[in-house]
């Protein structure tokens, strides 16, 4: 297999969308967010994904956030649209409107909750790929979406000149190296505790929601990868596997991670919008015991860690509701 070109960096954050106390966009503290983001590793920004509670904002919100993301890097990392819609017809519209906002790729997620067939799923890849210039990854997540992108289908896809990626989120590291040996895509880890298993098997890089908190930390095993030194890379992973926890394991990684942010004094509120809720008393108190274990971590001092469970508790219902059209 020939080898692509990489238009969308290594070190991918999957970017929390901040949000004031009464859950409207601190755009601030989003500018704020991003440019430490990039500073502390990473190469690429995807904005408006799962992360990002894509499900929750409006579409203006969702093209101001590539604006902003993309002012902010000025060039520094690529921009990435997440999210997309379960409606094809909306989909296409989102990324050729992000297109024209600045995007520099667009991460289009399986259709989610119609639970369509694998026929279904390749004529929705197809079209909205077919409706924009930009590089595409695949976002594979059947946990979240309640169907996976077959081995078979993604072959296939593999075979779309714009499509060139798959963000894997399946955790199925065979069906990786077969697709890997038989096509040029690249492959991101989408699972924060995997980031070393994909990269030893070939991926690409990550992206990551724990890299909120730091890039550092993976631009460190991306970088040891890339130069074959494998003992730096996994003394790294060992030294964040409690982080990974504490975002990853207790509540949606969006809700741990701005709780951790707003402990840290890095986001003006850890409000998340409505069905997301703030971590309860029992969830927030997990949360801090893994913290209490992180230690050397490049770019988050936790020594000031100051988590605030009531500024977190509950989750906004914002003034305009995000809506499908």
């Amino acid at each position: 297999m020939t080898t692509q070109e990489n238009p969308f960096g290594q070190v991918l954050v999957a970017l929390i969308t901040p949000f004031d106390a009464d859950g409207e966009v601190d755009w601030a503290a989003t500018e704020q967010h991003i440019e430490n983001c990039i500073q502390s590793g990473a190469d690429g920004i995807v904005v408006t994904g799962t992360t990002g509670e894509t499900s929750t904002l409006t579409d203006p919100e969702k093209l101001k956030l590539v604006e902003v993301a993309k002012s902010v890097s000025s060039g520094r990392a690529k921009i990435i649209t997440g999210g997309g819609s379960n409606e094809t017809a909306h989909a296409i519209e989102l990324y050729k409107a992000s297109e024209k906002a600045g995007a520099d790729g667009v991460m289009i997620v399986t259709p989610y909750y119609n639970k369509p067939t694998q026929a279904g799923l390749l004529t929705h890849f197809r079209m909205v790929a077919d409706a924009t210039d930009l590089p595409v990854i695949l976002y594979d997540i059947p946990g979240r979406t309640g169907v996976p992108i077959k081995y078979e289908t993604i072959l296939r896809l593999a075979k779309h000149p714009n499509v060139l990626a798959v963000k894997d989120a399946k955790g199925d590291f065979s069906e990786v190296s077969r697709v890997l040996n038989q096509t040029d895509l690249m492959y991101f880890s989408g699972d924060d505790a995997n980031v070393l298993p994909h990269l030893a098997i070939g991926a690409t890089g990550l992206i990551g929601v724990t890299a909120n908190i730091t890039a550092a930390p993976y631009r460190t095993i991306v970088d040891a990868v890339n130069r074959g030194d494998l003992h730096t890379a996994q003394a790294e992973h060992q030294r964040l596997e409690p982080l990974v926890r504490a975002i990853m394991t207790h509540v949606p990684g969006t809700v741990a991670a701005k709780y951790v942010l707003h402990g840290l004094g890095r986001i003006n509120s850890p409000r998340v919008r409505l069905p997301l809720v703030g971590p309860e008393e029992w969830e927030a108190a997990l949360i801090e015991d893994e913290i209490a274990l992180v230690s050397e971590i490049a770019g988050a001092d936790f020594s000031n860690f100051r988590p605030d469970r009531n500024a977190a508790a509950g989750g906004a219902l914002p003034k305009i509701a995000g809506t499908t059209r």
